[in-house]
C-alpha cells in the first residue's frame, strides 16, 4: 500500500498539501519500497524523499509502538543527511507527526526524528514560528510526549551564548512580533544584564489573570532601578504602539493577511512589567497604566467592540484598582469613552464603584470632583518662562504657544528651548489635556440624556469654575428643577443663569439643577434658545439648544413594541459600528459566517437610565467580496426597549418608554444612519441604487430637519442671502449657469431644470466657508451643505474639470 492509503482517514487534511506531481513522486517510492529496494528512488528529489519518509511511519488507523526496521533506517537517513531543508517542509513534517501521535503512534523519538533534526537547520526566526504553540500543547495535552522530547525540544529553541544579548532575550520572549523584535534588538543589552535577566524570565510567568502575593514577592525581590527605568519605557512603547497589516504566504504560494498587535507571547512578559506597577511608587505610573489600558482596551484603529489585547488592558485596569485613589479616576474616566469591549468596561466600572465607595460618594459624583486641572488657571491658561521665553499652555489650543523676549509669538518651539525638561512636561500634559476634554464633552452629554441633578454650589464648583471642564460647561443651558433656566455668566457676586430675555437668576447654593433638554420645553422656547446662540455667538459642545426631539409616532404606536423609525436602511458596517459604539452601544458583530448559528444577524444594545434599547442589524453584500469575513454593509431592523434587569426577550410598550430616553436612543439611530448610509455616496452602490435615491433626494430625517432649521436663521447673515432659498427639503442655491438644489439630508446635489445629479467629491484639504455654527464643527454635514451652497453660488469661478464638465453636459 501506499503511504497516502495507509495515513489514517480522519486526517485527510493533511494530503490537501499534496499536489498531483508529489503524488507521483510519492508513488515512484511506493514502487520501489515494495520491490525491497534498500533507499527507493533516493535518486530523485531528497528533500520530497524526506517528506515521503515520514509518512512511511504510519502504522494505520489502531497505531502502535514498534516499527519495521528498514522503515527506521529511512527515517535515520533523511534526519543525517545534509540537505536544504525549508520552512515548508518542516511545517508537513511536524504535521504529520502530529496527526500520527494523537492517533495512538507512541514511538515519539523515532516519530518526531527528522522533524526535529529538519528544524535544526534552519534559523531560529523559523524555529520558533514552527514551534510556537507545540511545547505548551505537549506539555497541557500530551505530557508522555513532552516528557520524553521536552530536552530536544528546548535545545532546539535556545539560542546559543554567541548569538549575544539579542539572542538570550529572543531566547526568554521569542520574536513574534514587532515589539518583541525591539526589545531583543534595542533592549538586548539592557535586559540581558545580570542585574534584569532574572526579572525578565519572572516576567515570563505572568500567565494568570492576576498577580499572587508570592509573585509579586519574588518581584520585589528582583527588582533593580534599571529594571524599574525599563517597566517605564518598555510600557510607553507599548502604549504608543499599533497594530499593522501582515501578508503571509505559504509553500504554494497561498496568500493571506492578518492584523497584528501583539502575539501572545509577548503579552505575558508585558503584563508582568504592567503587575509590577503595583509596588512603584512613582507620579508616572498611574498615568502610564492608563495609556496601556487605552491602547489595548480599544480595538483596531482605536475603535470597536474589541479589544487589541483584553488581557494587557484588564490588568493595567487591576492594577489602577490596587492603587486606588482619586488620582485613578482620570485615566479610567477616559477609557469609559474611548473603550467597547464589555468585559474591560466592566471591569473600569467595578474599579470606579470601589475607589467612590472608599470616598463616599457614587460613581457620577466621584467623577465630577476629580478631572485633573492640568494646572491651568481659572481662565483656561497656563504659562511657564523657560530661559528668555514664555511657554503658553490652554485648554482650548491645539497646541503650545512660544513668545519670544520680543513679545511676539512664534508657532514652534526655538531651538534653545527644545532639550528643557520643562518643555517636555509641558508637551506631556498637553497630550493628557488632549485626552480629557473628549472625556468631559462626553460626561456633559450622558449627564444631559440620563437627566442628572446636581446642587447650585456643585455646578458651581465642579462645573463652572473648573478650568477644563468649564469650557464646555460655561456654554451649556443650565435649569433649576422645574423652574426657569439660563446660560451661566460670571459676576461680582458669583455665578448666575441669564436667559434670552437677559433676566438674571441668582440659585441659591442648595438649589437643584440639572441641564436643560428641549424635550421638556414647549416649541416657543426652543426657537428663542437657538435664536438667542446664534445672535450671541455662542458655539455649544454638543447639540444641546438644537438637539433633535423624537415623539412617539402613530406608527409606532400601532406596532406597539418596536419600531421601524430606522429600519431598512442600507449602511456602512464599519462606520456605524464605529459611531454606535463611541456612543455607548455595545454587541454588535455580524459578518459572513455561521450563517445557521444566525452570525449574519445581531443586535446593537445601549442601556440608559435603567433602560436597554435593541436594534437588530443583518448582514448586506456578496460574501465573496467582503472574504467571508466581517460584513462591509449592514441593514437597520427593528428597535425595541427592555428594563434592566427583566429577563423576558419581547420589547416593552413604547408608550411605557419614558419621552427621553426613546428620543435619546432614536437620536442615536437617526446619527448612525445619517452617517454611514450608502445613501450618502456620490454614486449609488451596486445593487441599492433605488435606496441610494430614495435616502439621498427623499424625505428629511429629524437630524435633516434641525439642521433646516438653524440653515433658516444662518442663511440671512450670509453674503450669498440672495442666491438661496429654502424648500422643504433642499437648499436651493442660483449659479449663474445653473440652479441647484443642495439636499439637507444627505449633501447630494441635483441640477435645474432636469434635476441631473452632481457629483461633487470634497477635497480633504479644500477650505471650508468659514460661518458660524453653533453645535457643529467644520467637517460635518451642515458645513459640508454650507460649503457647496457658496461653491455653486459663484459658479463661474469653478475651474475644477470634474465639476465643469458636469455643469457642461
Amino acid at each position: 500500500m501506499g503511504v497516502l492509503t495507509d495515513l489514517p482517514g480522519a486526517y485527510d487534511y493533511v494530503l490537501h498539501e499534496v499536489d498531483l506531481p508529489t503524488r507521483t513522486v510519492f508513488a515512484r517510492f511506493d514502487r520501489a519500497f515494495a520491490e525491497g529496494r534498500e533507499l527507493p528512488g533516493v535518486e530523485g528529489d531528497l528533500r520530497m524523499f524526506g517528506r515521503w519518509a515520514q509518512l512511511r511511519l504510519s502504522l494505520g488507523l489502531d497505531g502502535g509502538h514498534d516499527y519495521d526496521e528498514r522503515v527506521l533506517r529511512l527515517t535515520r537517513f533523511v534526519a543525517e543527511a545534509d540537505l536544504p531543508w525549508t520552512a515548508g517542509d518542516a511545517e508537513f513534517l511536524w504535521s504529520v507527526a502530529h496527526r500520527l501521535m494523537t492517533w495512538r503512534h507512541t514511538n515519539y523519538a523515532e516519530l518526531y526524528r527528522v522533524p526535529l533534526a529538519v528544524t535544526r537547520r534552519l534559523d531560529y526566526a523559523d524555529r520558533r514560528r514552527i514551534l510556537e504553540w507545540t511545547p505548551n500543547w505537549f506539555r497541557q495535552y500530551h505530557r508522555p510526549v513532552w516528557d520524553a522530547l521536552h530536552e530536544q525540544l528546548e535545545e532546539v529553541l535556545t539560542e546559543p551564548p554567541e548569538n549575544g544579548p539579542a539572542g538570550v532575550v529572543r531566547n526568554v520572549l521569542w520574536d513574534c512580533d514587532d515589539v518583541a523584535l525591539l526589545l531583543a534588538e534595542q533592549y538586548g543589552s539592557r535586559l540581558a544584564a545580570p542585574e534584569v535577566l532574572p526579572l525578565l524570565r519572572h516576567w515570563n510567568t505572568a500567565r494568570s489573570s492576576k498577580p499572587s502575593a508570592r509573585w509579586l514577592k519574588t518581584t520585589a525581590t528582583l527588582l533593580t532601578p534599571e529594571a524599574v527605568t525599563l517597566v517605564r519605557e518598555i510600557l510607553t512603547l507599548v502604549a504608543a504602539h499599533r497594530e499593522k497589516r501582515v501578508t503571509h504566504r505559504s509553500d504554494n504560494d497561498h496568500e493571506w493577511t492578518t492584523t497584528d498587535f501583539l502575539h501572545e507571547r509577548t503579552a505575558v512578559p508585558v503584563r508582568g512589567m504592567v503587575w509590577t506597577c503595583a509596588l512603584l511608587d512613582e507620579r508616572w505610573v498611574v498615568p502610564l497604566l492608563g495609556d496601556v489600558a487605552l491602547t489595548c482596551g480599544t480595538g483596531i484603529g482605536g475603535s470597536g467592540a474589541n479589544s487589541r489585547s483584553e488581557k494587557l488592558a484588564n490588568a493595567a485596569v487591576n492594577i489602577l484598582a490596587r492603587r486606588g485613589g482619586l488620582e485613578t479616576v482620570a485615566p479610567l474616566a477616559r477609557l469609559q469613552v474611548k473603550v467597547r469591549k464589555k468585559t474591560v468596561l466592566s471591569n473600569v466600572a467595578r474599579t470606579l464603584d470601589a475607589v467612590a465607595e472608599a470616598a463616599g460618594l457614587s460613581r457620577e459624583q466621584l467623577l465630577d470632583r476629580t478631572v485633573p486641572d492640568f494646572g491651568l488657571a481659572p481662565d483656561g491658561a497656563r504659562e511657564e518662562r523657560i530661559g528668555d521665553y514664555r511657554v503658553r499652555l490652554c485648554a482650548d489650543g491645539p497646541a503650545l504657544r512660544f513668545v519670544n523676549p520680543a513679545g511676539k509669538t512664534v508657532k514652534t518651539a526655538p531651538q534653545a528651548i527644545r532639550r528643557d525638561p520643562t518643555l517636555a512636561e509641558l508637551k506631556t500634559t498637553l497630550k493628557e489635556l488632549r485626552q480629557a476634554l473628549p472625556a468631559e464633552r462626553f460626561r456633559l452629554e450622558r449627564a444631559l440624556a440620563e437627566e442628572r441633578m446636581w446642587r447650585w454650589r456643585q455646578v458651581t464648583e465642579f462645573f463652572l469654575d473648573h478650568p477644563l471642564t468649564g469650557l464646555y460647561a460655561r456654554t451649556l443651558i443650565w435649569q433649576i428643577l422645574q423652574g426657569p433656566a439660563g446660560i451661566p455668566v460670571r459676576t461680582a457676586g458669583g455665578w448666575e443663569l441669564v436667559d434670552p430675555r437677559g433676566r438674571r437668576i441668582q440659585p441659591s447654593p442648595d438649589t437643584p439643577i440639572m441641564l436643560w433638554h428641549p424635550i421638556r420645553e414647549n416649541a416657543e422656547d426652543v426657537r428663542t434658545w437657538r435664536d438667542h446662540l446664534l445672535e450671541h455667538g455662542i458655539r455649544q459642545p454638543y447639540k444641546q439648544a438644537f438637539r433633535e426631539v423624537y415623539l412617539l409616532t402613530p406608527a409606532e404606536e400601532r406596532t406597539e413594541r418596536f419600531s421601524n423609525r430606522f429600519a431598512g436602511h442600507v449602511l456602512r458596517y464599519g462606520q456605524a459600528k464605529a459611531l454606535l459604539n463611541q456612543r455607548g452601544w455595545t454587541d454588535l458583530s455580524i459578518g459572513h459566517w455561521d450563517y445557521e448559528c444566525g452570525g449574519d444577524r445581531g443586535e446593537a444594545v445601549k442601556e440608559l437610565s435603567g433602560w436597554q434599547a435593541h436594534w437588530g442589524m443583518n448582514v448586506v453584500g456578496d460574501p465573496e467580496a467582503d472574504g467571508w469575513g466581517t460584513a462591509s454593509f449592514c441593514g437597520s431592523e427593528q428597535l425595541s426597549f427592555h428594563r434592566v434587569g427583566y429577563g423576558y426577550r419581547e420589547g416593552v410598550p413604547l408608550t411605557e418608554v419614558p419621552p427621553l430616553v426613546l428620543s435619546e436612543v432614536l437620536r442615536d439611530a437617526d446619527l448612525a444612519v445619517g452617517v454611514a448610509s450608502v445613501g450618502l455616496d456620490e454614486r449609488a452602490t451596486g445593487g441599492h441604487e433605488d435606496y441610494w435615491h430614495s435616502y439621498g433626494f427623499g424625505e428629511l430625517t429629524e437630524t435633516a430637519r434641525t439642521r433646516r432649521d438653524a440653515l433658516a436663521r444662518l442663511l440671512p447673515r450670509l453674503r450669498i442671502a440672495d442666491r438661496v432659498e429654502l424648500t422643504d427639503r433642499f437648499l436651493r442655491v442660483r449659479g449663474d449657469l445653473r440652479t441647484y438644489k443642495i439636499h439637507l439630508g444627505s449633501g447630494n446635489i441635483l441640477m435645474e431644470p432636469n434635476d441631473a445629479y452632481l457629483c461633487i467629491v470634497p477635497s480633504p484639504t479644500r477650505e471650508t466657508t468659514s460661518v458660524f455654527l453653533p453645535f457643529e464643527e467644520n467637517g460635518g454635514t451642515l458645513s459640508l451643505i454650507l460649503s457647496k451652497a457658496f461653491l455653486l453660488a459663484a459658479d463661474t469661478t469653478i475651474t475644477d474639470p470634474s465639476i465643469t464638465r458636469q455643469l457642461a453636459g
